[in-house]
């Protein structure tokens, strides 16, 4: 006979869950994480809904994240049918309610019914006590609770916080937990205010999924997550998010495709904003950019005094959080438009600016290096072809191995393109053959398998 594991009351006062004591999960009402934590001890799914009065499908969909428990009476019901103290759900002292374990009346000894109406009053009481358990769960599965969209949101600034200096690979991994929660929530009703909430928090995840996967070189799928980010921003309603996620999006293009597309997205971006912002400054120097690598030499500088006079209206304080936009990152976009101009004394004095603000020990690598990059092709149009080379290969040597990802390698390839073939040799060949090494170990790696199911 096989023994149905059984639940340990101590699990919940000295258990871990992801490194974390279960009584945090239990603090915040998180069934999804108590569900998981039973069933990585060999208590079953089957078990856990039998224990707690649901359909054993039920409890798998919780266990998934699909489903949210938020109800009071079917929280007390957990609480009652899994051994968990109520206090340490918030759901006050153990006396203070007995909860039935199947959802109906409670029956004394001999099976009658406490109800002083008998047998028959008791039924229909046992079905509504049933519909109304049901109608609240209905309910709270149709709106999230403050604290809920709260954690989403700290969840997501923290993404942004620790995206700069995290592999795009690692990064893919994290977001896609919160992007599938997300998904969840927003398929069900909610009102007007949440589901603006929702929707800010989907326009930043996807923006950010977006960007690493266009580091990783995979054009088509980060195109398609810009899209959504550009939905997500539009769904929320805010201003911010639609200027900020037009003008993120319109980076693709200017590194994997044709820089004039660019240029019409930033328009886009400038286009949807009333006032001053950041990001308006960022679309502003995106735009500056893109001109000037196609060529449009008088825009370009017009861009580039529209982006300062943005920024000095509304840039921001220096920091390395994703998607803001301090005073480094504004040089770090002027050494693009610069070095496109050819104005390479100009391009080299903002690059000496810039990399004094990032630092020695540089919180956000990747700028560092396109600024080096940029630096680079300066030197090798000044006639300079060992300097570029030398440059070029140490920007990309001293990034870890895990951001010499195809956005970095790209701008590489552009110096070794820009050097004159008569003088490609030496330490130009030693940079395209390290290019090439670096691809070929980025491929061993893989890229974007975190997104998958």
């Amino acid at each position: 006979m096989i023994v149905a594991a059984q639940v340990d009351p101590e699990w919940w006062s000295s258990g871990l869950w992801n490194g974390r004591p279960i009584s945090e999960f239990l603090q915040r009402r998180d069934i999804t994480a108590v569900f998981r934590f039973l069933h990585a001890r060999g208590v079953s799914y089957g078990r856990i809904a039998a224990l707690v009065g649901v359909s054993a499908n039920r409890a798998t969909e919780i266990a998934k994240g699909v489903r949210q428990v938020t109800a009071y009476d079917v929280l007390e019901r957990i609480a009652a049918g899994l051994n968990i103290p109520r206090p340490a759900m918030g759901l006050g002292r153990d006396e203070d309610s007995v909860v039935p374990r199947d959802g109906g009346c409670e029956a004394v000894d001999g099976g009658s019914d406490r109800s002083p109406a008998g047998v028959g009053a008791g039924a229909q009481v046992s079905d509504l006590v049933r519909l109304r358990l049901g109608l609240d769960e209905a309910l709270a599965a149709s709106s999230v609770v403050p604290r809920q969209l709260e954690l989403i949101e700290q969840a997501a600034g923290e993404h942004m916080r620790v995206y700069p200096s995290a592999s795009p690979q690692i990064m893919l991994s994290l977001l896609a937990a919160d992007c599938r929660e997300v998904q969840v929530l927003s398929l069900r009703r909610q009102p007007a205010a949440v589901q603006a909430r929702l929707s800010g928090v989907a326009a930043l995840l996807a923006t950010m999924c977006a960007d690493a996967l266009m580091r990783l070189g995979d054009v088509a799928e980060a195109r398609r997550w810009y899209g959504t980010a550009i939905h997500a921003a539009d769904d929320s309603g805010e201003a911010r998010f639609r200027v900020l996620v037009r003008a993120q999006a319109a980076m693709l293009p200017y590194y994997f495709g044709d820089p004039a597309q660019t240029v019409a997205m930033a328009d886009a971006a400038l286009a949807v904003t009333s006032i001053a912002s950041s990001s308006g400054a960022l679309a502003a120097a995106g735009r500056a950019r893109a001109l000037a690598r196609i060529g449009a030499a008088e825009q370009a500088r017009s861009a580039v005094d529209q982006a300062r006079r943005l920024f000095d209206q509304a840039g921001d304080e220096d920091t390395d959080v994703a998607f803001r936009f301090p005073a480094k990152r504004l040089l770090f976009y002027l050494s693009g438009a610069y070095t496109w101009l050819g104005d390479t004394g100009e391009a080299y004095r903002v690059q000496d600016e810039a990399l004094r603000l990032y630092g020695a020990v540089p919180a956000v690598p990747i700028d560092v290096a396109l600024i080096a990059l940029d630096r680079s092709i300066c030197l090798a149009r000044d006639r300079r072809a060992t300097e570029a080379a030398v440059t070029a290969l140490d920007a990309v040597a001293d990034l870890p191995e895990a951001q010499r990802t195809e956005i970095i390698l790209t701008r590489a390839t552009d110096v070794a393109r820009a050097i004159p073939e008569e003088s490609r040799r030496g330490q130009v060949a030693t940079l395209t053959d390290y290019v090439q090494a670096c691809r070929e170990r980025a491929r061993s790696l893989g890229t974007t398998a975190a997104l998958g199911p």
